[in-house]
């Protein structure tokens, strides 16, 4: 029978209505023992979130909670932005599971696919709500795509920046050691010369937010590392990408292969194993943030048999202690990035360790992995601190890690974007 006018229309109220409580967005009021902004730990504090983003954030008395808001409590714990790892690879994972070349050469792209959406999940998990991910080592453009299921909702993950495929000298890369008439698949993009140019579009073109260029590689007569790129090439490439309003990052571990890239322009050096003092004054000079990637270090020399703390330590580990003292005495901006990926996604946290055990003060880690990488990666009005305005990315961790790094694991709340992606043991009520 037909319903009657006064019954469809309170029907079609009832309707309308849960239909915009059920889109709308929740408000939050969070309060924690300590609150760091991503420069200054502060206590006493709390942050509205609405929607997406941070409407306030200051001192208690002066930030009242809105009616309705979600409120959130922890005691012994400090809430921190969503941290944000500056070099990744979700595309890999440990080779002491399976090796780099049987990575590359033997797993399907889809297979690839598959695991990376569980490390992006284990990143986010972690408390890392954003990162650059610096190639898929052999993939081809799935990051791309991956980050796209993230944006959609599709599957749980950080925002992602992404580097596609990376660009190699001719000769230089991975896998080898393979019979010359066979085709090897490169585990990066080969390019050289004017090629650049094009190689360059081409990777924006298909959705490449930064390039990543090798400025060096283990391709001297002994495997021995030495630059591949000429100062001009890189240069090249450099100003290809800024065009389009991209930066250029640069694989360099090599003294020359960091000077040429630090004088062609890219805006960060990653690993950077003999930097000294030197460089790293003229990468400061350059503004040009360095990531060290210890932790990566740290995994392949155990890999290769070294036993922390148990046997004498690899000349690499010693060379890279050496290198991240004189990078701290050179003043040079020191992003953090663990290169993750070498060693399990959602263990980020253990460069941020590494950092401290290597002489890094806890608070300025803190900071690396925050507002300096935030900067880093043209990010600052978006994340890496919590402010009115940005996104609501906030991550709750048990303890302090201003004073014991490691209580970063620790991790009981993730939200990323205003959507709460992990609670454990938070007192939600209204």
């Amino acid at each position: 029978m037909p319903m009657k006018s006064s019954s469809l229309a309170f029907f079609l109220f009832l309707s309308w209505s849960l239909t915009v409580v059920a889109q709308r967005p929740a408000s939050y009021y969070i309060t924690a023992d300590r609150i760091f902004d991503g420069e200054v730990m502060h206590e006493g504090w709390a942050v509205i979130v609405e929607h997406d983003k941070i409407a306030a954030a200051g001192p208690k008395e002066k930030i009242k909670g809105p009616v309705g808001a979600i409120r959130i409590s922890n005691a012994n714990t400090t809430l921190v932005p969503g941290l944000i790892e500056g070099h990744s690879h979700l595309f890999l994972y440990p080779y002491n599971i399976t090796d780099w070349s049987t990575q590359v050469l033997k797993e399907s792209d889809s297979y690839r696919t598959a695991r990376a959406t569980v490390h992006a999940k284990n990143t986010l998990m972690a408390g890392f709500t954003t990162t650059r991910d610096l190639g898929t080592e052999g993939a081809g453009y799935s990051d791309v795509a991956v980050k796209r299921a993230i944006e959609e909702g599709i599957i749980p993950g950080p925002r992602m920046l992404v580097a596609g495929r990376a660009i190699v000298a001719t000769g230089s890369y991975g896998p080898k050691g393979y019979d010359t008439d066979m085709h090897i698949m490169s585990g990066a993009e080969a390019a050289d010369g004017p090629d650049l140019v094009r190689v360059v579009r081409d990777q924006i073109g298909k959705g490449a937010d930064v390039i990543k260029v090798y400025a060096d590689y283990g391709w001297g007569p002994h495997g021995d590392i030495q630059p591949t790129f000429s100062l001009e090439e890189l240069k090249t490439i450099v100003e290809t990408a800024r065009s389009s309003g991209r930066p250029t990052v640069a694989h360099a571990t090599t003294r020359e292969g960091m000077r040429r890239a630090v004088l062609a322009g890219v805006e960060t050096i990653e690993h950077g194993d003999l930097i000294d003092v030197e460089l790293g004054k003229l990468m400061k000079e350059h503004k040009v943030t360095y990531f060290p990637t210890v932790a990566a270090s740290e995994a392949i020399a155990q890999y290769d048999g070294w036993v922390k703390d148990k046997t004498p330590e690899p000349q690499s580990i010693i060379d890279k202690k050496k290198s991240f003292k004189e990078a701290l005495q050179s003043g040079v901006t020191m992003g953090m990035g663990g290169d993750v990926g070498v060693f399990a996604h959602g263990e980020n946290v253990r460069e941020m360790e590494l950092m401290v055990e290597y002489g890094m003060n806890a608070l300025e880690v803190l900071k690396a992995a925050t507002s300096v990488n935030a900067r880093a990666f043209h990010l600052d009005g978006l994340v890496g601190s919590i402010k009115e305005g940005m996104k609501a990315d906030l991550v709750i961790v048990t303890g302090n890690p201003a004073v014991t790094i490691s209580d970063l694991r620790m991790v009981v709340f993730v939200m990323k974007n205003g959507v709460v992606y992990k609670q454990e043991g938070a007192a939600l009520d209204k």
